[in-house]
């Protein structure tokens, strides 16, 4: 009876992963759709917002920090200083998002995915209201608080949004639903760009509605994410709630039998020698996660240090020097929005067909031809008109290289690389190294630029060029793959050849019903093992 029990089961199973239609209908559920975009509308788009919303009023907040200085202090500010108060109202948001970053695990752990996310809301609201009434107050600090608050919002986003939507898919679409985190981060600086048209709220009267704006997405979140599920893992694994997991997997799959997804999860809590959540001191101590630990810092390193954020600084100089007028530019600048949405939905479209590393590092190896023939358009632009424009292609080029793989793939890996009990410190590591990145390049670029001028994109293609060399000797393919796969894929490729030679130089000596007893362990163990997830 309870062979014929597991003989359907697996039968079922079968069924289900060799029937297309099957598939197809229990990947791509509604919920699973409406989990996604719910949470990234509330998360990542308001990341993406608040990169490019500052630029189009920055004349105008400016301008209400001399007058609230004079009005103070009954005289105005002087250049550097009002300069001095903006560059710490851009930059404090980093400094909030590493806040952020830092606060994350204990936040997953206690509350789950779900939970942070909802409750990530009420920092973004506090800073919507700071920032969209400090004109009204007329208090200049305001601005400066809701940009540090808001800064928190996305630390805690830009880890709880893919750990929660890598626990949520299925496999077979785990690249293509993580990378809604990097499709919402473009539409949101793409919509921070049109809400800043001067024909919008671009203007010295509407600048405040740019900021109250982001109350709505957080509303919507509110409103959607409350009557979805948590994510079905951290029910099994961290509550121990089979029922409700069960539940959840039913909503997210769109079926009724989930036995065998139940059955993979709990195949994978097995393999792990401690369910509790691990610390980062815990993991950063697991000898056998160093390399995958390695691979999330170099992402998330060249994610923020590959010179994005040189380009969106010498766009405006570009199309100038091609000839646009001052007033066509900010529309033209919006083309760069919608080649960043392009290329990240292009991504999320072919991630399952062509993998995680060739996007990578096809995308880092593109960055850095495109990188070079902007530096010499840049140098010769005088000599020859047509450089001009070929600079306008380069900088479009870059974006798209950019948003086809380094620009999400590495906060996919971050969720595929660990198990349960180690996701979120391992997304807190990838957080603090992003935000810290993030600082770094504001700190540092100024002066790259104005000691390097153009050539200061060689940097980028240098920075570029490790981080491809890198991910092509150490990143193994995790597309399609379980935990134990990519595990043993990672161990595979680190194995030092003198190491592997005296394994085989011992296994020769043993008998050969030792290396059978021993091959057995070792599956035991599970560090060979790769039937789940």
């Amino acid at each position: 009876m309870e062979n014929n029990t597991t003989n359907t089961k697996e039968k079922s199973t079968g069924e289900i992963k060799d029937n297309p239609a099957v598939k197809k209908k229990v990947d791509w559920s509604r919920s699973l759709i409406v989990a996604s975009v719910a949470g990234a509308f509330g998360s990542s788009f308001l990341y993406g917002y608040n990169l490019s919303v500052v630029n189009a009023p920055a004349v105008f907040i400016k301008k209400f920090y001399n007058e609230t200085w004079e009005r103070r202090y009954n005289q105005s500010m002087t250049e550097q200083s009002v300069t001095l108060f903006w560059t710490i109202s851009v930059s404090i948001f980093a400094i909030g998002g590493l806040v952020g970053a830092l606060i994350v695990t204990p936040t997953v752990k206690y509350f789950g995915r779900k939970r942070t996310l909802l409750l990530n809301n009420i920092f973004a609201i506090v800073a919507a209201l700071l920032m969209a009434f400090s004109h009204l107050a007329g208090f200049m600090e305001m601005m400066i608080v809701g940009r540090f608050i808001m800064g928190i919002d996305g630390g805690v986003s830009l880890s709880a949004l893919p750990m929660y939507l890598s626990e949520i898919s299925p496999k077979q679409i785990r690249g293509s639903l993580g990378q809604i985190t990097a499709i919402f981060i473009c539409v949101g600086v793409f919509t921070g760009q049109v809400l800043g048209l001067p024909e919008i709220f671009g203007k010295e009267s509407l600048w405040p509605y740019l900021f109250g704006m982001i109350i709505a997405p957080s509303v919507l979140q509110l409103v959607v994410l409350p009557f979805l599920p948590e994510s079905p893992r951290f029910l099994l694994l961290e509550k121990h709630d089979p029922k409700a997991a069960e539940k959840a997997f039913q909503t997210f799959l769109g079926k009724s039998d989930v036995s065998y997804e139940i059955e993979e999860v709990l195949e994978e809590s097995r393999l792990q020698r401690n369910i509790q959540v691990a610390s980062i001191f815990q993991l950063l101590c697991d000898s056998s996660k160093r390399w995958q630990i390695l691979t999330v810092v170099v992402t998330m390193a060249c994610y923020q240090l590959c010179g994005l954020n040189a380009i969106w600084f010498y766009t405006n100089d570009i199309f100038k020097g091609a000839g646009l007028s001052p007033e066509m530019i900010p529309y033209i600048t919006l083309s760069t929005g919608a080649v960043e949405i392009l290329a990240a939905v292009s991504s999320g479209l072919v991630i399952e067909r062509v993998g995680r590393r060739p996007l990578l590092i096809g995308g880092f190896g593109l960055m850095v031809l495109f990188f070079i023939i902007l530096t010499v358009c840049m140098t010769l632009q005088d000599q020859a008109i047509w450089l001009r424009y070929l600079s306008i292609v380069c900088i479009l080029a870059i974006i798209a290289s950019f948003c086809i793989g380094p620009g999400g793939i590495p906060f996919v890996l971050t969720g595929e690389f660990f198990q349960q009990s180690q996701r979120p410190a391992a997304f807190m590591i990838a957080g603090i190294i992003n935000w810290l990145s993030n600082f770094i390049v504001g700190l540092v670029f100024p002066f790259i630029q104005e000691g390097l001028q153009s050539y200061c994109f060689l940097v980028f293609a240098a920075v570029c060029t490790a981080g491809a060399i890198y991910l092509f000797f150490i990143l193994p393919e995790t597309k399609n793959k379980t935990l134990a796969e990519i595990n043993q894929a990672f161990t595979k490729k680190k194995i030092p050849l003198e190491t592997r030679e005296m394994d085989q130089f011992e296994a020769q000596k043993k008998p050969h019903g030792e290396q059978e007893h021993n091959f057995s362990s070792t599956l035991e163990n599970g560090e060979v093992k790769n039937r789940i997830v």
